[in-house]
């Protein structure tokens, strides 16, 4: 079943894709929550003209997402976290920490936009990644300290 996206989906795609997805997918959550709307000719030929009237504003988007990646650059954050003796931390830490951290620094991201590209459970340096556009991914190094 092909479909037309409203939003961004996590793991299937972006707004004004059209992707395909199993019927019971499309017809049972997708377009009742307003998600996506049948990709019919009719809805192609919307698509493609929206597109077309958007696409100046779509470019000042990834333009600005990617000036948003230049400026973080190589930026190293620090994250505290409570430590127990063997360096093992309590808890876990969290895209919202990443999140507040990169704002401390003068950057803002929204956390759903970050994702750990390991689970972060001894003190160290790890990655994330910032979903900054569909087309602008920026890795970001952070280290976790004893706090």
């Amino acid at each position: 079943m092909e479909i037309i996206l409203k939003t961004d989906i996590a793991g299937l795609g972006y707004k004004n894709d059209v992707v395909t997805v199993k019927p019971g997918y499309g017809r049972n959550y997708l377009i009742p929550q307003g998600f996506a709307v049948m990709a019919t000719p009719s809805n192609k030929k919307i698509l493609a003209e929206n597109i077309k009237q958007i696409a100046h504003k779509l470019e000042k988007i990834k333009l600005d997402a990617q000036t948003l990646s230049d400026s973080i650059g190589e930026l190293a954050l620090e994250i505290a976290a409570k430590v127990g003796e063997s360096g093992k931390i309590f808890g876990r830490v969290t895209t919202l920490q990443i999140s507040e951290a990169l704002k401390e620094k003068g950057f803002e991201v929204d956390r759903k936009k970050i994702s750990l590209d390991s689970e972060v459970k001894f003190v160290g340096e790890y990655a994330a990644t910032l979903d900054l556009h569909k087309d602008v991914k920026h890795k970001v190094k952070f280290t976790v300290v004893a706090d």
